[in-house]
């Protein structure tokens, strides 16, 4: 068995056994001192007394220091290594994953829970260990001095793991449900910066307070009641350790009568005796960490072992032609019986440009998700250059892609470092051709520092065109062999999505490119027009070609261009379901085949 950090948990045990044998020696020091020194000519020199009392407690010092400063380095280092874990299975989970766990209870369970884990077991090996040690080494003088009254302080121990008993279930079911309640809390606060402008253009400040306090007091009642809880074994343990030292002390008055005790001998028992509360409710206290604790391992041990994406398969060594194959291709979202794809057949030459319209939930946006292998199509294949994608490499399949998407994902970092995101050796000749060629290069000139200037949580510095810009930017930089656009040109401005648009015209030459888009001018020049319905494709072929069909493209796009609905692609869509539910019917009859 592999044991981590074994040498510095070795080191802090025995320093732990040097502090715990030390405890023994102040009852004798004082048995010694009435016994011997307070019965007319001292048996012992007086320099021997603060020589012996600073050694002992130098002794004391040294060892519980090493002790503390060990499993300190050892705590801190295990919760690391736990939260590094945690951040690394989060990287490699499949998308599927974010659908069933909110942010706020990843981020909880990175922050807080393994906290929890981190402080229970170095709570109880500390207090096991020391306190145990401890325990023995009085109980053992205590039998050496007084046999009959060590009985007596032995009924403490099965009273007081009663009580530790039967707080045990209560704290740990509260605790549990405190981690719930945390987590919810961490949720609102996550949505509500994330969510700050939103909140005050629609006036919902009072709102998000009442939710934020709500949560905040779910929680202190929580805490207040596990508090309530593990206090109440304080006062119960102090009563019984009162019935224990009061039956000893009657006890010891009546041996004195018989000269079965000495003075010096109570004394110690008692001061022994007394020294045992401390490590006895160390040990009672154990009981709330390994609660915590507990219920914290499940959700961390969860989330470092949850499933990861496949990591086999080929490793592409050289670039992809592009050539892309949907082949029947079906998709249902886990827990979801209407399927989101439904027998998709698509052939893609290499360096076509090939647009998805259609209403939402049509289907689009998963279809372009399957390609990264975001998602693995429930039934059919994709294939890449007569590959099938879910035999290739995932990290392989993906060096090939380059994406941009309408919800812009930028890092606080350098406007270099994140246009040259995701490479290990950044060329500065490369990054700032991107920028020009996405049409970025006056703004960057008019930044403080340039390329070296850090663009703010998610590019709250630059404007929502500048952030399009930005990620249009980064997959120039990659110049990968296929292109996926998801309303690229959304969040700009007409005079700047012409610019963006020339741009994105020379990224696609020699390309494959798929293309999302509402706005139905943006993909007039597509090599063929995808019209997706209610998961299938229900049309296909050029801007022309459409046109004078007749059908569910030519009620879209006329639409959007009519006085009615000029600039309104939902309302396009809307008016175009009938249509769309038509062709659908006809499409399931037989299949598309581009």
């Amino acid at each position: 068995m592999h044991w981590p950090y074994k040498h510095r948990l070795a080191l802090a045990f025995v320093a732990m056994i040097l502090t715990a044998a030390t405890e023994p020696v102040v009852p004798y020091i004082f048995k010694l001192l009435l016994d011997k020194g307070f019965t007319g000519t001292p048996a012992f020199s007086y320099w021997m007394v603060p020589v012996a009392v600073i050694a002992v407690f130098a002794i004391r010092g040294v060892s519980t220091f090493l002790s503390t400063y060990m499993m300190t380095w050892v705590s801190s280092k295990l919760l690391s290594d736990l939260r590094q874990q945690m951040f690394s299975r989060i990287l490699d989970v499949p998308a599927e994953f974010y659908a069933t766990h909110t942010v706020g209870r990843v981020i909880n369970s990175i922050m807080f829970e393994v906290q929890q884990i981190v402080e229970m077991i170095t709570k109880i090996f500390t207090t096991i260990v020391r306190s145990s040690l401890t325990v023995l080494g009085l109980l053992a003088w205590l039998l050496y001095l007084n046999w009959q009254l060590t009985t007596i302080t032995l009924v403490l121990l099965p009273l007081i793991a009663v009580v530790v008993r039967t707080t045990g279930k209560r704290l740990k079911k509260l605790n549990q449900e405190s981690l719930t309640v945390n987590a919810q809390l961490t949720q609102v606060i996550e949505e509500t910066t994330r969510a700050h402008q939103v909140i005050k253009i629609f006036g919902g400040q009072d709102f998000e307070k009442t939710r934020f306090e709500q949560r905040a007091e779910n929680l202190r009642r929580y805490t207040m009641r596990t508090t309530k809880t593990f206090a109440a074994t304080v006062p119960i343990t102090q009563l019984l350790t009162s019935f224990a030292v009061a039956i000893v002390i009657v006890m010891a008055l009546i041996q004195s009568e018989h000269g079965q005790i000495t003075a010096g001998g109570f004394v110690s028992f008692l001061t022994a005796m007394l020294m045992l509360l401390t490590p006895l409710k160390q040990l009672a206290d154990v009981n709330g960490p390994l609660q915590r604790g507990m219920a914290a391992v499940e959700a961390v041990f969860n989330l470092i072992d949850t499933p990861v994406e496949r990591t086999g398969g080929k490793v592409l060594t050289g670039r992809a032609t592009g050539r892309v194959d949907f082949v029947d291709v079906s998709f249902t979202y886990p827990g979801q019986k209407q399927p989101a794809l439904d027998g998709i057949n698509l052939h893609v030459e290499p360096g076509e440009t090939i647009a998805f319209v259609g209403m939402s939930g049509g289907g689009k946006s998963t279809l372009v998700n399957l390609l990264p292998a975001f998602y693995s199509p429930t039934s059919g294949k994709i294939l890449l250059d007569g590959e099938s994608i879910e035999d290739i490499s995932p990290a392989s399949l993906r060096a090939q892609i380059a994406m941009v998407s309408q919800n812009v994902v930028l890092f606080n970092d350098t406007v270099a470092a994140n246009i040259a995101y995701g490479d290990k050796h950044p060329d500065r000749a490369r990054i700032e051709a991107a920028a020009r060629a996405a049409h970025l290069a006056d703004t960057i000139a008019n930044l403080p520092e340039k390329f070296e200037t850090r663009i703010g949580d998610n590019g709250s510095r630059l404007s929502g065109g500048q952030r399009q810009r930005m990620a249009i930017a980064r997959a120039i930089y990659k110049d990968a062999p296929l292109l996926i656009l998801d309303e690229a040109t959304s969040a700009l401005d007409t005079e700047s999505e012409r610019a963006v648009q020339a741009a994105l015209d020379e990224l696609m030459v020699g390309r494959t490119t798929f293309v999302i888009a509402h706005r139905l001018s943006t993909i007039e020049r597509a090599d063929r027009i995808v019209v997706l319905a209610g998961g299938s494709i229900v049309e296909i072929g050029t801007h022309k070609e459409l046109l004078q069909k007749q059908g569910v493209y030519a009620n879209l796009y006329h639409l959007q261009f009519s006085g009615e609905g000029a600039g309104s692609p939902e309302v396009a869509e809307q008016d175009a379901v009938a249509e769309a539910e038509s062709a659908e019917q006809h499409a399931r009859s037989g299949s598309w085949q581009g």
